[in-house]
């Protein structure tokens, strides 16, 4: 039972630091675009798109499940970054010619 228990360990500790990444991404990749392309793009404003990214990031890191492991609360953070990264990212990197 003790290899079972430490596999989800290692699992929960992998999909949390998969999380963390995400939402770091999202919110230093808006951070470092120029604020005109968000609204040239017809999206949020850079000011709006970064208190999004960065209040995902921030609930999603401080508030996980009593054993530590990703839960809701986690999950619909991800889902605000991931809408940034699939969505708005495009649109404004687009705009700007490329990028990373």
């Amino acid at each position: 039972m003790n290899v079972v228990a430490n596999l989800f360990s290692w699992t929960d500790r992998l999909v949390w630091l998969g999380l963390v990444v995400v939402w770091l991404w999202a919110f230093i990749d808006c951070a470092t675009r120029k604020a005109a392309t968000f609204p040239a793009a017809n999206r949020l404003t850079k000011p709006a798109w970064l208190a999004i990214t960065g209040f995902s990031a921030l609930i999603g890191i401080l508030v996980q499940n009593p054993a530590g492991t990703p839960g809701i609360i986690s999950l619909i953070a991800v889902t605000a970054s991931s809408v940034y990264l699939a969505d708005v990212r495009p649109a404004v990197r687009e705009i700007t010619g490329g990028g990373w």
